[in-house]
Parts: C-alpha cells; structure tokens; sequence
C-alpha cells in the first residue's frame, strides 16, 4: 500500500492510497480514522481525480461530524466501564 495523494484539510488528515486496484481514503481525528475503499473500475477512468472530486466539501463536512459521534460513543462506552 502506497500514499499517492494528502488533502490538506485544517480539521482531519486525508490520506489517499493505493492497493490492489483499490484506492482507499484515510481520514484521521486524533485517535479515530475512519477508511472508504474504492474500485478503481467503479470510477470513470480519471484516476485520482475522481476520488478528489467524490470527496466534496458535503462529504468531508459528514466525515467530521461522523468523527464527532465516534468520539460520543467511545467517551459514554469507556465511562461505562471505567477502568
């Protein structure tokens, strides 16, 4: 697995790879990341390019708050169970 791409972004670090025909989208929080793998034959041939253009401002906006509810659960989990 090779890094070929990073998206500067002020809030998450986005890291694209490259493996087996896949492209996978990284997104790290803190402690949290959350991973999309995407089939280079599911997209128009553009590449790279196409995954720039799937990660729109939408997206990364529900990838933030996504990381935002991760953080929610795992706080009430551990608290549940403290150690």
């Amino acid at each position: 697995m090779r890094v070929i791409a990073e998206l500067p972004h002020p809030e998450c670090k986005i890291s694209i790879f490259s493996m087996n025909q896949k492209y996978i989208v990284k997104f790290e929080q803190g402690t949290f990341e959350q991973s999309y793998k995407l089939a280079e034959l599911d997209l128009s041939g553009g590449g790279v390019n196409d995954v720039f253009k799937i990660l729109d401002e939408t997206f990364i906006v529900s990838v933030i708050e996504r990381f935002k509810q991760m953080r929610s659960d795992f706080t009430a989990a551990y608290k549940r169970h403290q150690f």
